[in-house]
């Protein structure tokens, strides 16, 4: 099974149903009309199972989704609609995407791109960002930033969830691997079928990777970006060693 297969896509938003996605949105469409104005396109890279890309339709955004996994690209499209002009879904690996089509902002959220582990992955995704931007256009992803993860090392948590049709226990467990400014979590799902009681168990292995400024500034000038902005997450204000989730907000020269 791949990281972002069946098993995954089916809990996926159950996992997630906390996570405040209206409110993210707002965000990076508030930091969009800072730094562009009147943006319309969006093309999404990781868009997974289409939240944002809803959210982001509903303000009057055109967006182009692409991620890795079929399984979430069809809950994505069953949310949306197939039938919606201003949306289309692309099932392909972000690091050679190539649509020939320019975009007025490329965004990559909810850490996709902590999950390009090489240095050769994360600039061919500033590539690709770049290639699909028109001049002046934004980049605005988020990430795990290095000095937080450092001063607060992530530890070994469950979680529980629930509906009409299942429970679902999972338990997170990081290892680090500090050469590579890394962190695997291994994830244990517990999954009980409520009307059947049956009990399945799968395990899963999440490489993510943590940034540091100088690295990511290189590949900013290697791309043709300049920076805008760098903020916590959520926040106006500039990241610190408090700091877990970060945003930065490229423009293309």
């Amino acid at each position: 099974m791949s990281v972002f297969g069946e098993l995954y896509a089916k809990c996926y938003d159950l996992v997630y149903e906390s996570k405040e996605y209206d409110s993210e949105v707002d965000y990076v469409s508030s930091l969009i009309k800072k730094y562009a104005g009147n943006s319309k396109s969006i093309l999404d890279l990781g868009c997974g199972t289409g939240k944002h890309a809803e959210l982001f339709l509903n303000k009057g955004h055109s967006v182009h989704g692409v991620d890795l996994s079929d399984e979430m690209l069809e809950i994505a499209k069953k949310r949306i609609g197939e039938e919606n002009s201003e949306v289309r879904f692309s099932c392909a690996n972000i690091t050679e995407l190539s649509l020939d089509k320019k975009f007025d902002t490329v965004v990559s959220l909810f850490h996709v791109m902590g999950y390009l582990t090489t240095n050769a992955n994360v600039g061919d995704v500033f590539r690709v960002a770049s290639d699909h931007l028109n001049q002046g256009g934004l980049f605005i992803f988020d990430f795990w930033y290095g000095p937080g993860v450092l001063t607060d090392m992530p530890e070994t948590r469950i979680k529980r969830f629930g509906d009409d049709d299942i429970d679902v226990t999972r338990l997170s467990e990081p290892e680090f691997f500090e050469r590579e400014n890394m962190v695997r979590v291994n994830y244990h799902f517990f999954i009980k079928d409520k009307k059947s009681s049956e009990i399945i168990e799968k395990s899963e292995k999440h490489d993510v990777r943590y940034f540091f400024d100088p690295e990511l500034e290189m590949f900013c000038e290697s791309n043709g970006f300049e920076i805008a902005q760098k903020l916590q997450w959520l926040t106006d204000e500039s990241p610190s060693f408090g700091s877990w989730y970060v945003v930065w907000v490229l423009r293309k020269k």
